[in-house]
């Protein structure tokens, strides 16, 4: 291996998002100081990552972040740890192109892959349009960085790629291209115009080989059937449409036996023997023949055909519809605790519980000024139950003055009564403002009074304080089922109850840390979407398996679906 400069301490996006989400154990050969597996790490905490690079500083930084980390030559000396199922997923980040013999190294680890083991590798293209324009300009200067980065020993194209795969015995499974100069190669497609047909080349042959600096791939031991998980999305109000489909879906994403799409379903490719889909229908709201038509529709064209929704429909009237085809008409329907599952039974059996998850763990950013103390509140439709608590807030805001600020997202109503100067407010927002807002609080109060539909509710405001490390300050109803009282958040059961621990978090504000950090460990270790990625694709699987059952099962529901 070529010794190399001192790259800079960030990871490649491209990467992290087709590592495998629920692998257990991941190696990064060529980690620098870790920073792609520590940002894995926030979203697998669960998972053993480990690395490996030959610049003792910068393993030294790489120690800090990751599991355990190695210090050798990758081309002389074996891996030194011991991971006797097999590795899920070795990544290697711009680091082939190093090597005396990539080949000889890529062989040897894949045999140290498990049965549903992953490589993934980013490699310069050296088809990159630059390069033959340097060519025939007479030049062939190396770079500190980039494409013709003077410690490469060896080159790769699309095609010399594939065959080093192929070599190895692993199954090709993707190659996703990075470009990030697409002027620059459209300018070199102009030039070289009267060139290209000579050469049997089109324009857009010559562009999708030379556009990329980058190639990253994906390559897998074991043959696995692909499938497409398709799905609507409501138009996103909050983070309704963020937890239950774009994060998830972004998940899944990361098995590469998995594609995704969001968008209209007029937009989704038809399923076919080599690809079969699941079809996801957000929320829909289907009536009567307009209803069945949409159903007829996606069956027709050979979707598995899956309702999510996450409300209890008995007490919203337009779905006490008697023509409501949601849930009836559909193969099955998933949805996100098991109260709601036992009453959407009732229309379908096929029924599965995800419960909702953290996508990636917050940066910390809270508990940094003892001096004072914000709470947070952020909610839609909650006013029936935060108006019994508003005169003990605005009590406990009397009494501690600047030492209680109040961070308040999209209910004006909530930020109109409160009767102190030290609040800020902001409209709604898009998840990711919404989670920056939350991670620099230190209380996050969630009011939930007693009632059918509030116990059919998920705990999401509970997981999302907990993982930014803010205290969950939360009603019993839904909340005490995650909630370790004292530990992991705080239960109030009465106005008394609420002024009492608002005082005391903010006049003892290492007793908030200590309950923040605990939350923070208990959501990292328990209800990360990472966890839910095989179930949901075994599920998915299952019901694709048990398709002609299902849809026989949906014309005994619905006659009129039937051919």
């Amino acid at each position: 291996m070529t010794s190399a400069p001192d790259y800079p301490d960030v990871y490649n996006p491209d990467l992290l998002d087709r590592i495998p989400l629920d692998a257990d154990v991941v190696l990064d050969i060529g980690c620098h100081k870790g920073a792609l597996g520590a940002a894995y790490r926030l979203r697998n905490p669960r998972a053993r990552v480990l690395g490996i690079d030959f610049m003792p500083e910068a393993v030294k930084v790489a120690a800090g972040r990751l599991n355990e980390v190695a210090c050798i030559d990758i081309e002389r000396d074996p891996l030194p740890f011991e991971v006797p199922g097999g590795y899920d997923c070795i990544v290697y980040g711009d680091v082939l192109e190093h090597l005396r013999d990539p080949w000889r190294v890529m062989r040897e680890h894949a045999a140290l892959l498990s049965p549903r083991g992953v490589m993934v590798i980013c490699v310069p293209n050296a088809a990159h349009w630059s390069v033959p324009l340097r060519l025939i300009n007479g030049s062939f200067d190396y770079e500190d960085q980039g494409v013709l980065d003077r410690t490469h020993l060896r080159w790769f194209t699309l095609a010399t790629m594939e065959k080093a795969l192929v070599a190895t015995g692993l199954q090709a499974c993707d190659v996703t291209p990075r470009i990030f100069d697409n002027k620059g190669a459209e300018a070199a497609a102009d030039l070289l115009k009267d060139v290209l047909p000579a050469m049997g080349l089109s324009r857009d042959t010559f562009l999708s080989r030379s556009a990329p600096v980058q190639f990253v791939w994906r390559a897998r031991k074991s043959p696995t059937q692909p499938i497409a998980v398709r799905s609507t999305m409501l138009k996103p109000f909050g983070a309704v449409s963020d937890i239950r489909v774009v994060y998830p879906l972004r998940a899944l994403k990361t098995d590469p036996s998995i594609s995704v799409q969001i968008g209209d379903i007029d937009s989704f490719p038809a399923p076919n023997e080599h690809q079969p889909a699941v079809c996801i229908l957000h929320r829909p709201l289907l009536l009567g023949e307009e209803g069945a038509k949409v159903f007829r529709h996606l069956m027709q064209k050979g979707f598995l055909v899956v309702t999510e929704f996450d409300d209890l429909p008995d007490f919203m009237p337009e779905l006490r519809d008697p023509s409501l085809m949601n849930f009836r008409a559909a193969h099955a329907v998933q949805t996100s605790t098991e109260i709601l599952a036992e009453a959407l039974r009732q229309q379908n059996p096929e029924v599965a519980v995800f419960l909702n998850g953290i996508s990636e763990l917050p940066p910390i950013a809270n508990f940094a000024t003892p001096e004072a103390v914000t709470l947070f509140f952020g909610a839609i439709n909650r006013t029936v139950d935060w108006q019994p608590y508003m005169a003990t807030l605005n009590a406990a805001a009397s009494v501690l003055g600047p030492e209680l600020r109040f961070q308040v997202v999209h209910d004006q109503a909530f930020f109109d009564a409160l009767e102190t100067p030290y609040k800020t407010f902001t409209p709604i927002c898009d998840h990711r403002t919404y989670m920056g807002l939350l991670a620099q609080s230190e209380i996050s109060f969630i009011p939930l009074l007693d009632s059918a539909f509030n116990r059919a509710k998920s705990d999401l405001k509970f997981i999302e304080a907990a993982s930014a490390r803010v205290v969950p300050l939360a009603s019993p109803t839904v909340y005490e089922n995650s909630i370790e009282d004292g530990v992991t958040g705080l239960i109030f059961r009465s106005e008394s109850d609420l002024y009492e621990k608002i005082i005391r978090l903010v006049t003892a504000p290492g007793l908030g840390a200590t309950i923040g950090n605990a939350a923070r460990k208990s959501v990292a270790q328990t209800r990360m979407d990472a966890y839910g990625v095989a179930a949901r694709i075994a599920w998915y699987r299952s019901l694709l398996a048990r398709r002609e059952a299902l849809t026989q099962a949906i014309y005994d529901r619905v006659p009129e679906l039937a051919p």
